[in-house]
């Protein structure tokens, strides 16, 4: 299983809002379509949402468990029915992580502090 430091975990965090789930596990589990689907998903994206559709945290957690160990991802979040997968592509784990990353701005001056 990936490993991601905390800052590499918050900024895919925040990456993840604003994506849709891409595949739904229902009470029959992770069958072999839905570990594929979440592999093509994995490819295609490198971040993904899962939502699980059982009501057990433990459930949801081995389930996260599961699928970070067979398809060698990281968990990124896991609130409610709704799961984070990370998984870089081939092609960037080579680079550097941090310059995946938007650069901090530089501090915005405001009106005040031009007039002291």
């Amino acid at each position: 299983m990936l490993a991601l430091t905390v800052d590499h975990r918050r900024a895919l965090r925040a990456l993840a809002h604003t994506i849709r789930p891409i595949v739904r596990i229902s009470a029959e589990g992770l069958s072999e379509n839905v570990m594929h689907e979440l592999d093509q998903g994995l490819k295609n994206h490198e971040l993904i949402k899962v939502k699980v559709f059982g009501d057990e945290r433990e459930t949801r957690n081995a389930l996260l468990e599961e699928m970070c160990h067979r398809l060698d991802a990281a968990p990124v979040q896991h609130i409610g029915k709704i799961l984070v997968i990370y998984r870089p592509k081939l092609d960037e784990i080579a680079k550097p992580a941090t310059a995946a990353f938007r650069k901090k701005r530089e501090l915005r001056r405001t009106k005040r502090s031009f007039q002291t």
